[in-house]
């Protein structure tokens, strides 16, 4: 098996990034990490990272900003919560792959037409503006901007859904949206942990 080597160096960090990630609430004790390898190993998704977790908290606490951002690694991550609760430092591993996705959502510099990133940003709009979500326009967009063609090889999936009743257009609203919305804007206070995107 070849094994490509790459070296990382002084210019490639952007300092200051492993503190901005200990400030989101849950990964404050990213430092704790002693790089056992425990997340790595019972990490059932880690075989198909192109880093595995134990390398992402490195790169993180290393300040290397780009290379996390732009992996596939946290948007792998099926927050099955197996890392944290095997972890020998109680360090939420989980919750800094969730921060590092907020992240990535607001700086603009996820992989594209990735699927999973699409999903949060089109979820998080739709809750921003009704209060809830509608599966099936949720997932029209999801194809749309992800992957339009996928659309073509479910049609029958699409047909059998409207057969039966399940495959709804009709848009859900809660009340009192407006409420909602100050809450997740910050407009109360707080940042409601909706990232905004770069435009």
């Amino acid at each position: 098996m070849k094994i490509t080597r790459t070296i990382k160096y002084e210019s490639d960090r952007v300092k200051g990034f492993c503190d901005e990630i200990m400030r989101i609430p849950g990964c404050d004790q990213l430092q704790a990490c002693i790089q056992c390898g425990t997340c790595s190993g019972i990490c059932p998704l880690s075989i198909y990272m192109d880093y595995t977790p134990r390398r992402v908290i490195a790169l993180v606490r290393s300040d290397f900003k780009n290379e996390v951002l732009r992996s596939h690694t946290v948007w792998l991550c099926a927050s099955c919560y197996a890392c944290t609760v095997e972890c020998p430092r109680q360090i939420r591993i989980t919750d800094i792959m969730y921060g590092l996705k907020q992240r990535a959502i607001k700086e603009g510099i996820y992989p594209r037409n990735f699927p999973i990133p699409v999903l949060a940003k089109e979820f998080s709009k739709m809750v921003l503006r009704k209060g809830r979500i509608t599966e099936t326009l949720l997932v029209m967009r999801l194809f749309l901007k992800a992957n339009w063609r996928a659309v073509l090889g479910s049609w029958r999936l699409g047909f059998g859904l409207m057969r039966t009743g399940r495959f709804v257009l009709r848009s859900e609203r809660i009340e009192r949206q407006s409420e909602l919305r100050s809450m997740l804007t910050g407009k109360n206070g707080g940042n409601g942990g909706i990232p905004k995107e770069k435009s």
